[in-house]
Formats: structure tokens, C-alpha cells, sequence
């Protein structure tokens, strides 16, 4: 088969990593790639929110499958218009992308099916969000504002007080920030607990679960400094077994699938739910329409199954009854991202020691904002490389996926040292 896969990211580099491993792949294009998955891959100058680009492309060169990568062109439209044409493709329709593509639509989907998550309220004006909030007791917060459309993961701030509440508001709504992301905001409780993020693949009736992760949102060491796209990852969760699993399953994964096939938006692809783990139960924090970045590179090293013969089977309807083989293995993924991250960053830095790194083993260094000029691998992102590794335990993980991290280095390169400390924490495990 000839695969097109979209996307330039580290997830998209995962994929493209795994789905090489199939007996069925003839060839892999990437729109628009970066440096690494030119190694892997063959990469093409199209855009990945460039639909009638892309739609060319894969008639031009009779694409057997295209797999959408990231949340914009889904969120465009881009599987309705592929079929269209009669083109076979990896992902949520337009309709079912709203999910992800309107933060306020998901939450008034979760409270019509009975889906549990945090209490809530949208505002499409600065004023009447201050006028509710500003008499709400502190005691209250923390309270959690969220841009209602697309913001590259960067759109939720939790705030402790008014004041930080009335800041957020004054930076989505007035100054900006997140464009047209932030013209309407969905404020909601804080909930408190444990994050885990679950990934099924639909088919539109039936689903199976992958294996759970857990992301790091924040920039700094302990969970400090504002969001990112996410700054590494880790798979097994700790307290996260086969009970837990059916309850999500069945209290929140189905639910959604059904409700969505009950709304004429039938959901074919993958359903991401970020969920908080409460003492009243897991909560939906958000649900995304992809496979997530960077819980991708941790999930896929321990997928035993092939993923293409997955996502066949989703597209045609042929999910039910199957069940996932999971290795028993830890994998971790360290984020390296450039200086100044999520905010102001340059690009271009010159990056050393990845031959180094990918020469351990048991060891993977997937390319997120990378690119090739004259021989060298130059930064072209704000999260540049998602460094994974995977062992017999965590601990194994954690130890190898660092000793990679240890051997890669750019101008004002920057990471969190501290993804899975948690999980080891938990377990009793030695830190490093």
C-alpha cells in the first residue's frame, strides 16, 4: 500500500515509525515532514492544512490511505473532502472534529449524554464573564478558562483568583492572543487529582482502548510555568489497571462514540479523552480528535498489534470483537524543546549528538521541529525532538530515555527532568 501520512510533527515521526513496521506498506509519503522523517519517510512541500493540496497529491500518485495527524485539517474538513472523491482516509469526519474544534460544543455535548466533567459556563463577552465571577468567593477557585477553538494545546489557564481570571479574559478575548480561538471561553471548575490521557480507535459503533499514558503539560520541573503542547510522556500509568479501564470505557469512551452516532456525526478515527481522576471518578478534562503529542511516542513503542491493519479495520466498520496486544514494557519521552518555549523562540540552532542517541537501545528519538540544511539537522520548533525509550520497568525507561537526552544538545535547549518522577514515586521505584 502507499501510505500519506499528515503532519510535521513528533507524533506524526511515531506513526510513520510504527506503521513502517507493517508487511502491508509498500511506500510512505509525509506533507509536510521535517528533518527526521525524511530519514523514514518521503517528504513533500505541502502543508498540512493545504486540503486541495493534499487531495491532488493522493490522486496524483494513487494514495491507498491517508493518516491525518493533527487536529486542524480535521477540524477543516479535510476527511469529508478525501471522500468525497472516493479516497480512503484515517480520521473524523468535520462534524465529528467538533469535539475538538469547539471546546463549548464538547462540553454541551458532555452535559446532554450524561458524560461526567467539571461544571461549567460560556461567555462570548469579557464583560458578562466579569460581572458573574468577580462576586464568586475565593474559595471557589480555582477556576479554569479555556479558549473555545483551536490553540495549539496553549489555551487553558488555571487561575487562583479574579485577578488572574480577569487577565486571562483581557488576553483571549480582548488582546487576542489565541485569534479567533479566544472569541468565546468556556469557564469551568478545577478539578484536582490525577490526569491520564486514554486514546481509543472508533469505528463509529465499536472501539479499542490504547494503552492509558500520562502527558506533562507545564514547561518547568513540578508541574510549574504555563502549558505547552505537552513536554513528555510516560505509559504504563500507576493505578490505572483493568477496572479502571471498563469504567472509562463504559462511563465515557462509549458514551461519547454513541452520542456522536446519535447526533448524525458518526465518529471514525481516534477519540482522545484527557481525563482527571477525582475522587468522585474520572472526569473528561477534554477530548481530542487525534492522537496525542507526545503520548503518541509512548503508546505506540508498546502496541504489539499493527496499527495499519487497525485503522483499516476502523474505516471499514470491522473493529468489534477485536482486542489490543500491549507489551508489558515501560516507555518514556523526554520533549526537548528551544529556548523561550512556549513563548518567543528562535530556530536554526544546530543540533549535535543525535547519532549518538539513536545508537542506544531500545531507544528512539523522534523529530518534531526539525530540518536539514547542507548536511546539518537545524531546530525549526518550539518542542524540537521527543526523545523515547522504553524498558522492563519505568525506572528502566526513565534511566534510558535520559542517557539519550544526556547525549543531544542545541543552543539554549531546554527539558523538564522530572517526566515519570511522579509514576516512581508512586511505585516505590528509586529516582534517578
Amino acid at each position: 500500500m502507499k501510505i500519506l501520512v499528515i503532519g510535521s510533527g513528533g507524533r506524526e515521526h511515531a506513526l510513520i515509525w510504527k506503521i513502517k513496521q507493517s508487511p502491508k506498506v509498500k511506500e510512505i509519503f509525509c506533507a509536510p515532514g521535517n528533518g527526521g522523517i525524511g530519514e523514514d519517510a518521503l517528504c513533500v512541500d505541502i502543508a498540512a492544512d493545504d486540503i486541495a493540496g493534499l487531495l491532488h497529491f493522493a490522486k496524483e500518485k494513487r494514495i491507498d490511505l491517508t493518516i491525518v495527524g493533527p487536529e486542524a485539517p480535521l477540524v477543516a474538513g479535510i476527511v469529508d473532502e478525501f471522500r468525497k472523491e472516493g479516497l480512503k482516509i484515517f480520521g473524523p469526519s468535520q462534524a465529528a472534529a467538533k469535539l475538538e474544534g469547539s471546546k463549548a460544543f464538547a462540553k454541551e455535548f458532555m452535559h446532554r449524554h450524561g458524560i461526567p466533567t467539571a461544571e461549567f459556563q460560556v461567555f462570548t463577552e469579557p464583560r458578562k464573564a466579569r460581572h458573574v465571577f468577580r462576586v464568586v468567593p475565593e474559595s471557589d477557585y480555582p477556576l479554569v478558562i479555556k479558549a473555545d477553538g483551536l490553540a495549539a494545546g496553549k489555551g487553558v489557564v488555571i487561575c487562583k483568583n479574579f485577578s488572574q481570571l480577569d487577565a486571562a479574559l483581557s488576553d483571549m478575548m480582548e488582546k487576542k492572543i489565541f485569534k479567533e480561538a479566544g472569541s468565546s471561553v468556556v469557564v469551568e471548575d478545577g478539578l484536582s487529582g490525577e490526569e491520564v490521557s486514554i486514546i481509543a480507535i472508533s469505528d463509529g459503533r465499536d472501539f479499542v482502548l490504547l494503552a492509558p499514558s500520562q502527558d506533562h503539560k507545564r514547561i518547568f520541573d513540578n508541574d510549574e510555568g504555563p502549558n505547552t503542547g505537552g513536554m513528555g510522556a510516560y505509559s504504563p500509568v500507576p493505578g490505572v489497571g483493568n477496572e479502571l479501564l471498563e469504567r472509562i470505557s463504559e462511563k465515557i469512551i462509549r458514551p461519547t462514540i454513541e452520542g456522536m452516532a446519535r447526533e448524525g456525526a458518526v465518529f471514525v478515527g481516534v477519540l482522545y479523552a484527557g481525563l482527571m481522576l477525582t475522587e468522585d471518578g474520572p472526569k473528561v478534562l477534554e477530548y481530542n480528535v487525534r492522537f496525542g503529542d507526545p503520548e503518541t511516542q509512548v503508546i505506540l513503542p508498546r502496541l504489539k498489534d499493527d496499527l495499519l491493519e487497525l485503522m483499516l479495520a476502523a474505516i471499514d466498520g470491522k473493529l468489534k470483537g477485536r482486542t489490543l496486544q500491549v507489551s508489558d514494557q515501560s516507555a518514556v519521552c523526554v520533549v526537548l524543546a528551544a529556548g523561550g518555549y512556549p513563548g518567543p523562540y528562535e530556530n536554526g540552532k544546530e543540533i549535535s549528538g543525535l547519532a549518538e542517541a539513536g545508537r542506544l537501545p531500545q531507544t528512539k528519538v523522534f523529530h518534531a521541529g526539525t530540518r536539514r540544511s547542507d548536511g546539518k539537522m537545524l531546530t525549526a520548533g518550539g518542542r524540537v525532538l521527543g526523545v523515547t525509550a522504553w524498558g522492563g520497568t519505568l525506572a528502566d525507561a526513565v534511566k534510558r530515555s535520559y542517557a539519550a537526552v544526556g547525549k543531544i544538545s542545541f543552543e539554549k535547549g531546554q527539558y523538564r527532568r522530572d517526566i515519570g518522577a511522579k509514576a516512581l514515586k508512586k511505585t516505590g521505584a528509586a529516582n534517578r
